[in-house]
């Protein structure tokens, strides 16, 4: 019977191989592998073809070259153009109102006896057409602004110079009252000295007060 060799004492601890040399076995040690990415850590994507930024979560337009957008001087001829009905509503009302008015003359009997006056007043047709002309031209304004534009994302003045309002978020038009309350919030824009007004001169996305609150841009219209 072939005698064992003794094993090692209790608690010996094998020496290490020389270093250059691969453990025995020819088996990486446990654990050898490196370990995976933490979260987070892989590089992100290129950038899109034209430069730009992706858009970011929830704004499917992204963050285009300031000439994409609508020019300062354009969205001011729209709103010109816009406004051209609704002062021709007006004055219709006004002229009328001064085309009617009344001449009333007074003689005076008291003691001092000062005579005959007159004095011209507004008839009270002259009162209605002042009255159906304001309300007329205030709905003509929120068709415009709220229907039309709403829905369309164009005014008639956007319509002639060939821009929408979108929602950065959808790249839609933004419905009828959310463009009700984008006409109300262009009060913000005039609060301190119109100077909202004139935030596209100079901002990255030509964006009054009033679209930044709105998240709302101006984009020219598709060929």
């Amino acid at each position: 019977m072939t005698e064992q060799p003794p094993g090692p004492p209790p608690g010996y601890v094998p020496p290490p191989p020389p270093e250059g040399f691969p453990p025995p076995g020819g088996y990486p040690p446990p654990g050898g592998y490196p370990p995976p990415p933490p979260p987070g850590a892989y590089p992100p994507p290129p950038p899109s073809a034209g430069g730009h930024l992706p858009p970011a979560p929830g704004n499917v337009i992204g963050q285009l070259p300031q000439d994409a957008y609508t020019p300062w001087l354009t969205r001011v001829f729209a709103w010109f153009i816009d406004y051209i009905p609704y002062f021709v509503i007006l004055g219709i009302g006004y002229g009328i109102e001064a085309a009617t008015q009344e001449t009333a003359c007074v003689t005076d009997t008291s003691e001092f006896d000062l005579g005959e006056y007159c004095a011209r007043g507004n008839s009270s047709l002259g009162v209605a057409a002042v009255i159906i002309a304001t309300l007329v031209g205030l709905a003509y304004l929120v068709w415009n602004y709220g229907y039309r534009q709403g829905t369309t994302g164009s005014s008639i003045g956007k319509s002639i110079m060939k821009f929408k309002v979108v929602s950065e978020k959808t790249g839609a038009p933004i419905g009828f009252g959310m463009s009700v309350v984008r006409q109300l919030a262009h009060v913000v824009d005039a609060i301190i000295c119109y100077i909202g007004y004139l935030f596209p001169l100079w901002d990255a996305k030509r964006q009054t007060l009033a679209d930044k609150i709105i998240s709302t841009v101006c984009l020219p219209l598709g060929p």
